[in-house]
Order: C-alpha cells, then sequence, then structure tokens
C-alpha cells in the first residue's frame, strides 16, 4: 500500500477510482482528483503548502511534487500527464498538458492549457508559458505550437494510456 501520511493536521485526499503504487508517498495538504494514477516512487509532498491535482491525472514514476513554506503551491488540472523523474515546484499547469521526462518546473510559473514541456526542459520560477505550445531547453522557451493532432496524438494519448495501464493494477 501506498505511503499516506499526515502531517501538520493535514490528511492526505485521494479521489475515486485512483490508482496508489505501493512505494508511491503522499504526504498532508494533497488532494488528488478522481481517475488519476501516482505510478511507483513518486512523492506528492504537501508538508509545507498546498498541493491540488485534477480528474486523470498520471504523476508517473520517480516524479517529485512539492512546493514553498508560504510563498507556492501546486495545481495541476485535469487531464495532466506529468512524466518520470519530472519535478514540479510551486507551479500551476492547466489542463491537458504533458510534462515531459525529467523536466522541472518550478516556483509560481504557470504552463497554459494544452502546452507540451520537453523533456529535461527547465520551466524557471514566474516563467508563463503560452497555451498550446511546445517548450523546450534550459531555459525553456518556445519553439513551436501544438496542433490539434498533436493535442490528440500526444497529450490526450498519453493521459487515456495511463488510465488504461492503472486499471492493469486494480483489483
Amino acid at each position: 500500500m501506498a505511503i499516506i501520511k499526515s502531517v501538520r493536521g493535514f490528511d492526505p485526499k485521494i479521489g475515486k477510482n485512483t490508482f496508489l503504487a505501493e512505494n508511491a508517498t503522499i504526504i498532508g495538504d494533497v488532494t488528488i482528483g478522481e481517475d488519476c494514477s501516482i505510478w511507483f516512487g513518486a512523492v506528492l509532498r504537501g508538508d509545507v503548502n498546498t498541493i491540488t491535482l485534477g480528474d486523470r491525472v498520471n504523476i508517473q514514476d520517480g516524479a517529485v511534487i512539492h512546493t514553498l513554506y508560504k510563498r507556492s503551491q501546486t495545481h495541476i488540472g485535469n487531464d495532466v500527464s506529468v512524466g518520470h523523474n519530472a519535478v514540479i515546484h510551486g507551479a500551476r499547469i492547466e489542463d491537458k498538458c504533458l510534462i515531459g521526462i525529467g523536466s522541472t518546473i518550478l516556483d509560481n510559473a504557470v504552463v497554459g492549457t494544452g502546452c507540451i514541456v520537453a523533456a529535461n526542459a527547465l520551466v524557471l520560477s514566474n516563467a508563463v508559458l503560452e497555451p498550446n505550445s511546445v517548450y523546450a531547453g534550459v531555459p525553456a522557451r518556445k519553439v513551436k505550437d501544438v496542433t490539434p493532432e498533436q493535442r490528440k496524438e500526444i497529450i490526450e494519448r498519453i493521459a487515456h494510456d495511463y488510465r488504461m495501464y492503472a486499471s492493469w493494477y486494480k483489483e
């Protein structure tokens, strides 16, 4: 069973039909929506401030979600995929985004709806990413627009696939 820990009087809230891997860690002021999946080795550490996930969000293996004490919160919208070993620290990720493998999103950044943040990209604190765009590099810069076909084939397909993968683990 996942590590679910209360801290400072905050109990994590887990939405229905959500898969938590046995070694996922959910701590403190964390709210997870419905039909989500939190994968192996992922950590959502709401000990110093609020972390909120919408519905149909997948947080893949080794990802870390955290915040700054009294200075930032993490809010992740609906239908978002957070890739393996990504770090989201006190940022807002709007709906239907893909956060690539190994990428880092820093405090008070805003990732607009429909964005793809490429693998290993670094989104700096306070950055505002234009909706429906691909950002890559260190620091992350816009490289192109996301087409409707890319949204369907990349963002929506990955989110759908992770709901399917999670179903394999539920009894």
